[in-house]
């Protein structure tokens, strides 16, 4: 596999899994009965809503890894893997504590509060699959984002189109770039 291919297979698997991380978020992550068996569904909105930031800041990250320098590609890859590690956290949390991660869904809907009256009241708990493919796609986040750091230095650069121009390179009067430069650097066209 090439270089390039490579790069885009990473960037390309960085949006897919940002992406899958947001869907996690939107779908209900427990179904609860509680006491009189009333049924209540608990979103990963109120189980994990960091969710949605980490989900977001993997799709930016994808598209910066994009147009990055050297450098820069191994601070990103860094930040992949930690935002990797926060999905994980996030997704262990809810999984771990489901009553805790459903304490504000459970309070909004009885009006009851505090942690042990919240547990008292849920009589069982179901959980589905959108908090364990959060804690894949965790997983997987940060997989790529340790190999966006071993990989990348063998990664293409970016072309010139992202790169600034060294001052005074474009002096020359003679292109259209180099008139309108002249121009917004006090020169009079007039007088010459």
């Amino acid at each position: 596999m090439t270089s390039a291919r490579l790069k885009l297979l990473l960037i390309v698997a960085g949006a897919a899994l940002g992406a899958l991380t947001l869907l996690s978020w939107t779908q209900v992550w427990f179904t609860l009965t509680l006491d009189g068996g009333q049924p209540l569904e608990v979103a990963g909105q109120a189980a994990a809503p960091g969710l949605s930031a980490l989900g977001l800041a993997c799709l930016a990250l994808a598209g910066a890894l994009a147009i990055a320098g050297k450098v820069l590609r191994i601070v990103l890859g860094v930040l992949e893997t930690l935002i990797g590690i926060a999905v994980l956290v996030a997704a262990i949390s809810a999984i771990t504590a489901p009553i805790a991660a459903s304490t504000s869904t459970i309070t909004a809907a009885t009006a009851v509060s505090g942690s042990q009256s919240v547990a008292a009241i849920v009589v069982t708990i179901t959980a589905t699959g959108w908090p364990w493919l959060a804690l894949v796609a965790g997983i997987l986040i940060a997989v790529l984002g340790v190999a966006v750091v071993a990989l990348s230095p063998r990664w293409p650069g970016p072309t010139r189109k992202y790169e600034s121009t060294e001052a005074g390179a474009d002096d020359d009067t003679t292109t259209p770039i180099g008139a309108w430069d002249s121009l917004s650097g006090g020169s009079d066209p007039t007088t010459r």
